[in-house]
């Protein structure tokens, strides 16, 4: 039950996908990731109080940094930090079929070198959640992500909110199969500086087969679409954007 330290680079304690590509369930990034931190230059120290609770809390110089990543701090007085936190609770073996299922709360609150665009204060709210079902192939999960930008001097105050539903089969040894279902809402005028809808949607399917021990392959199929505000699909943000966009990718990893 000791604490367990980070110290350095380290990556965010928030989010239900992670930098490590093959360890998400599908090849594109979710809208949670995209106003997510991602990587963190501080302190992070990790405690397991039992099987089901641990608690995480850390200190670090930006709301998302790394090393060579440009402005190292914030530009305002040397204490001025980020500061994180996160709990995790664990189904017990003695909850049944969800066993192992968790449930995980987050918070990030510092300062963003470029949150959307614009150098501001950010609070990060994030809750997930895994969840295991009767079928012993299907596992289900949900992402919700509320990122808070702070009216001051350095940028627009506004606020971006995700909600991420995921499901997983595996149908075999190698074979899988994998969906996500998005909803990105963002405040407009932050929308529109950083040249994304106000309001969209996203569906993403994937096949995955894991083709040799270290080597897995992706065919997938996502479409966006803009519900409310620009078009920001084809590289125009005028009226002669696109509303829609469709995606088609193959995807191979070799994990060393």
């Amino acid at each position: 039950n000791g604490i367990d330290f980070k110290i350095g680079t380290f990556d965010t304690i928030i989010g239900y996908e992670g930098a490590n590509a093959g360890s998400n369930p599908n090849y594109t990034r979710s809208y949670g990731y995209s106003i997510e931190p991602t990587q963190h230059t501080g302190v992070l120290g990790s405690y397991q109080v039992n099987k089901a609770i641990g608690f995480s809390l850390g200190i670090a110089n930006l709301w998302s940094s790394g090393i060579g990543g440009g402005v190292a701090r914030s530009p305002r007085s040397e204490s001025d930090k980020t500061y994180m936190g996160a709990v995790t609770l664990t189904a017990p073996d003695d909850w049944g079929f969800v066993s192992g299922s968790a449930l995980y709360l987050g918070v990030v609150d510092g300062f963003s070198t470029g949150f959307f665009g614009a150098a501001n204060d950010v609070t990060s709210y994030y809750i997930g959640l895994t969840l295991a079902t009767p079928i012993k192939q299907l596992k289900v999960g949900a992402a919700y992500d509320y990122a808070h930008l702070h009216d001051n001097d350095f940028g627009p105050t506004g606020y971006a909110q995700t909600l991420g539903l995921y499901a997983s089969v595996q149908a075999t040894e190698k074979l899988s199969f994998h969906a996500r279902a998005e909803w990105l809402d963002v405040t407009d005028g932050v929308a529109g500086a950083a040249g994304v809808a106000d309001e969209a949607i996203a569906l993403t399917g994937t096949v995955q087969y894991d083709l040799w021990a270290n080597v897995l392959t992706r065919l997938e199929l996502r479409w966006d679409t803009s519900v409310e505000g620009p078009r920001p699909y084809g590289g125009n943000l005028s009226s002669g954007g696109k509303k829609d966009e469709v995606l088609v990718a193959a995807n191979v990893i070799y994990k060393f």
